[in-house]
């Protein structure tokens, strides 16, 4: 049982990933870009994410819901030691959804607009980054949890597990890794005169999503970081994680190409083995904390 309550939870998180990421990275890819390009690119967002925005978040709410429930000391722990970047994240996606409704729907169109512009761009960046380092504080091994929390200082209780380098690398790891899932996805929802914006676009969060993973992996390393340490420990992981680099190889090809259908796929896939990975390490810290009184 446990087993099928864990493929659901990572289904749950590999769909929020895939899909809400990917409207994350649409955000991201509008920041940076010209103002010509952020123009074209606005309309293409509206077009595509108009109709499903709102609903790639029930991955997410399918996710909590499931930690809630089976695992609950590590949903605890979540809730407890990082409110405060959850609540930068819950403030951010709340933010992101006013701002893209009225940013296309205020009936006064004026100079409000171009705060909308700004307040969705931004958002979209900020939520991300601090999903990312909510994540790198439960696989770092920093959060304390101890029977009385009063024995900690705030900061060390609250602030440290999740305001570090290594959990602020994993944040903009996943930034980009949102970004790169979008400007593929964006692609194949391009017309023949713009999609080489987007083609441009993969290839350069391509790089980049592969040097901060890379940067990420060197600095646990040699800060002896417990989910590295652990991630060398896997076969499974580090097989899964290998097989997902070589597909950039293909992708890359598919990309430069422009190849709308191959590209997806080839994102996707990536997307899959990549996250396998890194959850198969992921749970072995729900042991940890599990075995710890809190």
């Amino acid at each position: 049982m446990l087993y099928v309550v864990l493929f659901f939870l990572m289904f749950s998180l590999y769909l929020y990933v895939v899909l809400g990421g990917a409207d994350y990275g649409a955000g991201i890819v509008e920041l940076f870009s010209s103002k010509e390009n952020q123009k074209i690119t606005k309309k293409t967002i509206y077009r595509v994410m108009g109709p499903v925005w709102e609903a790639n978040h029930i991955w997410i709410i399918i996710l909590i819901v499931i930690l809630w429930i089976a695992f609950p000391v590590y949903y605890n722990i979540m809730v407890v030691n990082l409110h405060i970047p959850l609540t930068i994240v819950l403030l951010g996606v709340t933010l992101r959804g006013v701002a893209f409704v009225f940013r296309h729907y205020d009936a006064v169109i004026d100079n409000s607009q171009k705060l909308y512009d700004s307040l969705f761009m931004i958002s979209s960046l900020i939520t991300p980054i601090f999903l990312g380092m909510v994540f790198g504080a439960l696989i770092s091994g920093k959060i304390e949890v101890v029977e009385d929390v009063t024995a900690l200082t705030f900061y060390e209780a609250f602030v440290q597990p999740w305001c570090n380098v290594f959990s602020i690398l994993v944040g903009l790891f996943f930034a980009a890794l949102c970004a790169f899932l979008s400007s593929i996805l964006l692609i194949g929802e391009s017309d023949e005169k713009n999609e080489n914006i987007y083609i441009r676009k993969s290839a350069i969060a391509t790089i980049v999503v592969f040097t901060i993973g890379l940067l990420t992996f060197g600095y646990g390393y040699s800060n002896g970081n417990v989910f590295i340490l652990d991630f060398l420990k896997s076969p499974f992981a580090i097989v899964a994680v290998i097989f997902s680099a070589m597909l950039l190889i293909p992708l890359w090809r598919t990309i430069k190409k422009g190849n709308k259908i191959w590209s997806r796929f080839f994102c996707r896939i990536t997307s899959v083995f990549n996250s396998t990975g890194r959850f198969d390490i992921t749970f072995s810290r729900y042991t940890y904390y599990q075995n710890r009184k809190y």
